[in-house]
């Protein structure tokens, strides 16, 4: 499909960064027309100045205009510090019918926190787990860090394909993240939690791992809702093919559907109901609802770690 095609050249011609800034600037405005309008998406480089600091970095052009005093601020003034988690395993490049898949929608949402973060002279680090941590950068203010992370992130859309079905060993790599990220961090995940609901309790045992080392978590459940909630396809025989370990099942999807739906409902609602027990937040990222619901989320977040 063609949207697909123009999604892959955006990632061949470097231009991941321009898309970013697009997105943002899109989320912003539409912030203002919102009921949101006037909260905080102004993403100030300068603070007020406090009497008695020195006078060295005020801005004196923007005293001129404003007849206010602000200091600027310089990367070494960093208010926070992003970690961004990636689950790249295979069940991540659903679907695979030219529409978006969950890995894409996770690396472009990855991409527009670079660009907010990077307009609040905030730190961050990328990693991109599956059966283990494959990439774990450290969270850092710099344009040419910032320029590596797209190059990543760009790398990625290319070799869009796994090569090998792999599965996620999501609470594993979150333990080795916690060892990882030595200084206090938002922590924000990207998975689609679609793997054995028996380990749910271990993957809430790392979350308590990242949470005892002071991090603060935030976990984008990415899905595609139509299919993956919704469980809309066609009243015909299908085989599906689990991605992670190539095992087939034959279905009739109007026999299990109503089955289906209710076992997923309560699955993500206890996902749901233990970040709420643990003090994480949880936000199930649809690829149809967009970026908006993403951003916003974020935002609140770091509205309460002030």
């Amino acid at each position: 499909m063609k949207k697909s095609i123009d999604r892959l050249r955006l990632a061949q011609f470097g231009n991941l960064e321009l898309l970013a800034k697009q997105v943002v600037e899109g989320f912003i405005t539409g912030m203002h027309k919102s009921p949101f309008h006037g909260f905080s998406v102004e993403f100030a480089e300068h603070r007020i100045y406090n009497t008695g600091e020195s006078s060295r970095h005020v801005d004196w052009k923007l005293y001129g205009r404003t007849d206010k005093l602000f200091t600027k601020k310089y990367e070494e003034e960093t208010n926070l510090r992003c970690q961004i988690v990636i689950d790249q395993s295979s069940s991540m490049y659903f679907p695979k019918n030219g529409d978006l898949t969950k890995f894409e929608f996770s690396v472009y949402a990855a991409a527009s926190f670079i660009e907010l973060l990077k307009r609040q002279r905030d730190a961050v680090g990328l990693t991109f787990i599956d059966e283990s941590i494959e990439v774990h950068t450290e969270n850092k203010t710099s344009l040419a860090h910032h320029k590596y992370l797209y190059s990543l992130l760009e790398n990625r859309l290319k070799d869009y394909e796994p090569m090998n079905k792999k599965g996620s060993s999501l609470a594993n790599c979150l333990h080795d993240i916690a060892e990882l990220t030595h200084r206090r961090s938002l922590i924000l995940i990207f998975t689609d939690l679609l793997s054995d609901p028996d380990h749910i309790d271990a993957l809430f045992q790392a979350i308590q791992h990242l949470k005892h080392n002071k991090h603060e978590v935030v976990l984008f459940n990415v899905l595609a809702s139509s299919t993956e909630l919704n469980f809309e396809l066609e009243d015909r025989p299908y085989d599906l093919i689990d991605m992670e370990t190539g095992e087939k099942m034959k279905i009739q999807p109007l026999e299990i559907r109503e089955q289906y739906q209710a076992l997923t409902q309560q699955y993500f609602k206890e996902v749901a109901e233990k970040c709420t027990q643990y003090g994480i937040d949880f936000t199930q990222a649809t690829i149809e609802e967009g970026y908006g619901p993403v951003l916003l989320s974020y935002l609140l977040k770091r509205q309460k770690m002030r």
